[in-house]
């Protein structure tokens, strides 16, 4: 007892939100790399994808931590949660997982590779897609909610397949497009530079259109999370989303075009803009999901460890986040400036 705050914190919440905000920081640095996996086979030369591929080969391993981060937090925090979502996405987990994997081969392998760089090319592009490809699916198909009797999973292996989810996939694998291509515009010069400005306006197209998509499928799932979305006053505040969203997408687009015509000093607002897009779509999926960890059966109270445990965790992750958090911060700040095409490892 010791350890147990629980009488003066609400630890339920703040686990609840140390796990939103790993899930975050993971879509928002891993997401990027994942899109140059994306875009790996349309680069205009092999020297652009060893370029693009050295633009991440810094960070990619360090940006899946905050998955690990994610996932260990929910097992840990609200154990009863983890099983039911792990039960109801057994297979999209374990597909997204091998896609993990043939990515850290394909790095590995790749740059030590002559006679068969196209299969570590191919590897890189399949693995990357069917990573984001899957993040979607059980995005969506969370939002659109999983069945629980007794605390247990009560549907079947295949209850993720739907429209929706599917729709969800697109949505992510044209979302991690965009952050991907910004994100090569800040990293790499000349010609590539162009080149993925036009490849940034054609996935901010496929997301604008995914993401309109969505906005049309979703009343028609009568959960209570889109009940609650298309709810006067909820309308009122939830308003200046879709709007600042548009925003951004033209201010994207006339920069991309600029970009494509000339370099400029301000090759890095593509991608603030493409994480501010990131930002806008959390903020609205906290919106409709909360406080449910598992939509919308069981809140993240009903779902916690008891306090204790909950205690004793905080303490560990009091110390290790900022670690984390600035072992990160000092990667990037190191590895800054343009990638070239020589090896790097």
């Amino acid at each position: 007892m010791m350890f147990d705050y629980s009488d003066t914190l609400n630890l339920p919440l703040i686990w609840a939100g140390l796990v939103a905000l790993a899930v975050f920081i993971y879509a928002a640095l891993d997401g990027f790399d994942l899109g140059c996996g994306l875009l790996f086979p349309f680069a205009p030369s092999d020297d652009a994808r060893s370029r693009i591929m050295n633009s991440i080969a810094p960070f990619w391993d360090g940006n899946e931590t905050w998955l690990i981060l994610g996932g260990g937090g929910l097992l840990a925090a609200f154990p009863v949660a983890y099983g039911v979502i792990l039960s109801g996405l057994y297979i999209p987990v374990i597909i997204m997982l091998f896609g993990l994997i043939f990515r850290g081969v394909a790095f590995e392998l790749r740059f030590k590779s002559n006679s068969s760089l196209f299969v570590w090319d191919l590897a890189f592009f399949v693995g990357s897609f069917l990573a984001a490809f899957m993040q979607g699916v059980m995005l969506a198909t969370i939002v659109q909610g999983m069945p629980v009797e007794n605390r247990v999973f009560a549907g079947g292996g295949f209850d993720w397949l739907t429209p929706f989810s599917l729709l969800g996939g697109l949505a992510v694998v044209a979302g991690y497009a965009l952050h991907g291509s910004t994100w090569l515009i800040m990293k790499t010069h000349g010609d590539l530079q162009k080149w993925a400005a036009l490849a940034a306006e054609y996935a901010a197209l496929g997301l604008a259109a995914a993401l309109v998509a969505l906005s049309i499928v979703t009343p028609f799932l009568d959960t209570e999370g889109t009940r609650r979305l298309y709810q006067f006053p909820n309308m009122l505040f939830l308003a200046p989303l879709p709007v600042i969203t548009v925003v951004m997408f033209f201010w994207m687009r006339n920069t991309l075009k600029v970009i494509q015509k000339r370099a400029i000093r301000r090759e890095y607002l593509p991608f603030i803009l493409s994480f501010m897009v990131f930002v806008l779509g959390f903020v609205g999926l906290i919106f409709t999901v909360f406080p449910y960890i598992i939509p919308y059966e069981m809140t993240f109270e009903q779902a916690a460890a008891t306090g204790p445990s909950l205690s004793i965790m905080l303490i560990g992750a009091g110390v290790m986040l900022p670690i984390i958090l600035a072992y990160t911060a000092f990667g990037y700040y190191v590895f800054r400036g343009k990638s070239d095409a020589e090896p790097m490892y």
